[in-house]
């Protein structure tokens, strides 16, 4: 009877404890309750904000950016950002110190990793930033770079896309092009041309030298500070080599290879009208006669 009796103490005891507990809590949440709406009310402020920020970003501040991936990069880091703001700021109004505390700690170690585990990647990404806003790439321009060449289709965080002559696309990383050098043929309008040929060498070279050149000027227009170059540059095995140079309207590659097939054929039908020659090398093999030896190899069977 008497453990009887302890039992139902205890168990009187306990409950009055739980009770005096959950008052308390109570007592705590309604002390509270003011702060944790303000809190709510502060975070859905900024979760709205991040949105209205990140379109005002993309369609104003980034306007002249071509990049659409990197005005939807920028869009979405200032939405986090901001996003992220908000959440703190709805703790510390909780006065929630120190969880605050404890999440930016755990965040500095987990960037910390983060950005040594990833170091190749972030060094990308900075790199496509620059490349984003540096007029000396953009969408659409003829390329050469690290051994590729072709049309830019693409700049992200990562890499740069190229369409190669071959309708192949290659992606070479951010921190490629940043690091190594580039030609960039769509950077100016007017290129320079230039095409190697040779004349026998019983051709009057001045006489060459003055149809070559006119040949060029009836098919490509020089502007006012251009003109055309021409010279001699070795005596061949069979020719006099010459190269001429010339400027044209030229930003890709297919153009500069039109202005040289051009070229070639305004030059060759000028010297066949001139019955000028164009020679290609001769080999003549002379074996001489009679010095021919027939030998006759026998094999012996074991």
């Amino acid at each position: 009877m008497t453990s009887l009796i302890i039992k139902n103490f205890d168990l009187g005891k306990a409950f009055e404890k739980v009770v005096e507990k959950m008052y308390g809590w109570g007592e705590a949440i309604i002390l509270k309750l003011p702060n944790f709406i303000l809190a709510i009310l502060v975070f859905i402020f900024f979760w709205y904000a991040a949105k209205y920020v990140s379109k005002f970003i993309k369609n104003v501040v980034l306007k002249r950016v071509s990049q659409e991936s990197i005005k939807v990069i920028l869009g979405r880091t200032s939405s986090i950002i901001i996003t992220l703001i908000g959440f703190f700021s709805s703790l510390a109004i909780l006065d929630l110190d120190k969880v605050l505390t404890s999440v930016l700690a755990g965040a500095g170690v987990v960037g910390l990793a983060i950005g040594l585990a990833l170091q190749g990647t972030l060094h990308n990404t900075f790199s496509g930033f620059i490349l984003s806003f540096l007029p000396n790439i953009q969408i659409g321009d003829w390329i050469v770079s690290n051994g590729h060449e072709g049309q830019v289709i693409d700049i992200n965080l990562r890499s740069v896309t190229i369409k190669e002559a071959d309708n192949k696309l290659v992606a070479i990383p951010n921190s490629k092009i940043i690091d190594a050098p580039f030609k960039n043929y769509t950077a100016t309008e007017r290129s320079r041309i230039t095409i190697s040929c040779g004349v026998g060498y019983e051709s009057d070279l001045a006489l060459v030298k003055k149809i070559t050149t006119q040949a060029i000027a009836g098919v490509f227009q020089q502007e006012p500070d251009e003109e055309i170059e021409f010279f001699y540059t070795a005596f061949g095995d069979s020719s006099i080599n010459y190269i001429i140079r010339f400027w044209t309207d030229a930003t890709a590659k297919k153009e500069i290879l039109d202005a040289q097939s051009n070229g070639i054929m305004a030059i060759k039908a000028a010297y066949n009208t001139h019955s000028i020659n164009i020679p290609f090398p001769i080999r003549t093999l002379d074996f001489g006669k009679n010095k021919f030896r027939s030998e006759t190899i026998t094999v012996q069977k074991v």
